[in-house]
């Protein structure tokens, strides 16, 4: 016998090699559950497990030609599959990773399915091997649906872990799973899905599906808008749908090769800008809107108290550093209201214009400053006698330390209502990035400071006021009273927000701070100095104890709406009533809004406006923003506004509700609600 020669020995190993490479690896499968509709089995990642590691199990779908599977979130119809584990002590299965969907037109309906082949993973730790046992639902559909289910059953032993021959399956699943949104998202309240970013401008086609139902109306089209900073998307939004919660799902988009990309959408509510808006048009509108706000009953009077100031005589020089330093004091309140309220957004509060007056502590302190500057007004104390007159470097800088302050006062009086032109400049400012809001905001402080600025940098103008004498003395008295008129305002605002423990709180502090005043200006003509001081700590001590006073300010429970023939504003409900068929008016308010309370009383309250009400049985919701009220923030954020008053009718036929004007006429909202059908 011949012996085996070298080259043969090696000729037969790499034959033996080549033949073990050519025979594929077994994956670690599960028998399947096969119908003429679905074959269906059970595999994992790994045919080995390391104790207290993570592998991947999944529930692969060989669906037939036509037929489909669902989503978790079926649509308008179909029912998703359900996995039940049997796992032993110690060992844990996660949530279903679901890929993503696709949309199928089933007669009149829309819904999310699969189809060909698909798998459903979920992530399994355990300490040891076992038996992993498995029971699932599912529904095939075709023209019929079909509902089925199996037992499956892995023998997972222990050992180390690697990819097995189904590993192609889990990375095909991957590359299907959504990813996250590389582009900004803002859902509007009439349904237009804003998505802005500079490679979402190559977008050829797109759609959204809902993670959950009741978001949007499935078969409702989706039309799709390009725009110089993205695209919009637009969608018809369900009666479910909760503007607090915003919107969320897969959007799926196809980029202008036919590359689909899936990926996960989180839109909150808020405005979607018309394409192209400039900058400079929300600066015009801010400055506008300022500039009305020197007409509002609470600035008025302060805006006088300045011209009174100009008509003493000032020095030219000293007028215009008396004007700055007043403007200044306006553009830093309005700063600090910007920054506040994109703060308190960055932390997920919802706040809008005028949220300090929420507050019923912030309300009661308003009472009394007011209060406070009426008492000054009528001479019972003399404070900031710079503001009246020239007398020295000490005075002169007191009194623009008085301009300063008067500014900030005059911003914080000025909140509690929106101008015309104010709701979209602030709109589009707090969606805006920080640079761009501050501007919008000190645009809104130069018209607010105009006319004082005008007064002192025009000559001509400040000519034309009469020239000092008794009438000042006359005109500034006469000016408490607007003041004590607003206190009055604000504490009936409070007596909303706190019941009447905090009018009786904001009655005993006015009690504690005129006894101040009076003391403090006894103090201001007393001779001998110990009695100046004495006036003095009596005045800080009853200061004080008002101060004391806030910290028992609690908020009281919202009163129910006894208005005849008015409900209280809910999405719910307005949602309900357009699904009815009914028009609908809303009406966006506050008790600390003077403008929507001069609405109700001129052109909502009105025989004819309530006649014409009844006979087209308009559903007429209130929203009082009087305290916070997210839904209501929600609501207005939604229609460009962060401030009351805010009215829309919604016609009986579905179209998109009218927006009425922030100052309301009797005629204007009869020609807004249409004849009588």
């Amino acid at each position: 016998m011949r012996p085996i020669e070298g080259p043969f020995m090696l000729r037969l190993l790499l034959a033996f090699l080549l033949l073990t490479m050519a025979v594929p690896a077994v994956a670690l499968e599960s028998a399947v559950v096969e119908s003429k509709r679905a074959t269906v089995s059970l595999v994992s990642d790994t045919d080995a497990i390391a104790p207290g590691t993570e592998f991947r199990v999944g529930l692969r779908f060989r669906l037939a030609e036509g037929w489909h599977t669902y989503w978790k979130n079926p649509g308008d119809a179909g029912v998703p599959p359900e996995l039940t584990f049997a796992l032993p002590d110690g060992a844990t299965a996660g949530p279903i990773d679901w890929p993503a969907p696709s949309k199928v037109a089933e007669g009149p309906v829309t819904t999310y399915a699969y189809t060909g082949e698909m798998l459903l993973p979920v992530a399994i730790r355990a300490n040891g091997a076992f038996t992993l046992k498995m029971h699932a639902n599912w529904l095939v559909c075709k023209d019929i649906c079909i509902p089925e289910e199996g037992d499956f059953s892995l023998a997972l032993p222990v050992g180390t872990p690697g990819p097995n021959a189904a590993a192609g399956l889990f990375a095909a699943h991957d590359r299907a799973v959504p990813r996250p949104l590389p582009w900004a998202a803002t859902i509007a309240a009439e349904g237009a899905l804003l998505l802005r970013g500079p490679e979402a401008r190559a977008t050829a086609d797109a759609w959204f599906v809902p993670d959950a139902g009741g978001q949007i109306v499935d078969s409702a089209p989706q039309v799709l808008a390009m725009r110089d900073d993205g695209f919009v998307l637009g969608l018809k939004l369900a009666a479910a749908f909760k503007p607090t919660e915003g919107l969320s799902g897969i959007l799926t988009v196809l980029d202008v090769s036919g590359m689909r990309s899936d990926f996960l959408l989180h839109a909150p509510i808020g405005v979607v800008p018309p394409a192209g808006a400039p900058l400079g048009q929300a600066l015009l509108f801010a400055f506008l809107g300022g500039l009305i706000l020197n007409l509002m009953p609470c600035v008025f009077p302060i805006l006088a108290m300045k011209a009174v100031g100009l008509a003493t005589g000032f020095a030219r020089g000293a007028a215009r550093l008396h004007a700055v330093f007043y403007t200044a004091g306006v553009l830093v309140a309005f700063l600090g209201l910007a920054a506040a309220l994109l703060a308190a957004r960055s932390a997920g509060v919802a706040v809008g214009w005028g949220f300090q007056f929420q507050s019923p502590v912030f309300v009661v302190a308003m009472v009394w400053v007011l209060f406070a500057v009426g008492l000054n007004l009528s001479g019972v104390f003399q404070f900031g006698a710079g503001l009246m007159g020239v007398g020295g470097n000490l005075a002169g800088k007191s009194g623009h330390w008085g301009d300063f302050f008067t500014g900030l006062l005059a911003v914080l009086v000025a909140t509690p209502c929106t101008a015309p032109f104010m709701g979209v400049a602030i709109a589009a400012g707090l969606s805006a990035p920080p640079p761009t809001t501050a501007a919008i905001f000190l645009a809104m402080g130069l018209g607010l400071a105009t006319p004082y600025l005008l007064l002192a940098f025009v000559p001509g103008l400040g000519r034309r006021l009469p020239r000092p004498g008794r009438w000042m003395d006359v005109l500034k008295q006469a000016l408490a009273f607007p003041m004590y008129a607003a206190a009055v305002w604000l504490l009936w605002v409070a007596a909303q927000q706190a019941g009447s423990p905090g009018v009786a709180i904001a009655a005993a502090g006015c009690v504690l701070l005129g006894f101040a005043a009076w003391v403090w200006g006894v103090g201001q003509v007393a001779v001998r100095p110990s009695n100046r001081k004495l006036a003095q700590a009596l005045a800080v001590a009853a200061v004080l104890s008002a101060l004391g006073l806030l910290t028992g300010i609690a908020v009281a429970p919202p009163a129910e709406t006894t208005e005849r023939g008015i409900e209280a504003f809910a999405p719910d409900r307005l949602a309900a009533a357009q699904a009815a068929g009914r028009p609908v008016f809303v009406n966006m308010t506050a008790a600390w809004c003077v403008t929507c309370l001069v609405n109700e009383r001129v052109a909502l309250r009105t025989e004819a406006v309530q006649q014409a009400f009844a006979a087209r049985k308009v559903l007429y919701l209130k929203g009082d923003w009087t305290r916070q009220n997210p839904e209501i923030t929600a609501f207005l954020r939604a229609h460009g506004r962060d401030g009351v008053p805010l009215y829309l009718f919604y016609p009986a036929d579905g179209t998109a509700p009218t927006e009425l004007p922030q100052i309301l006429t009797e005629g204007i909202v009869l020609a807004a609600l249409g004849p009588v059908r």
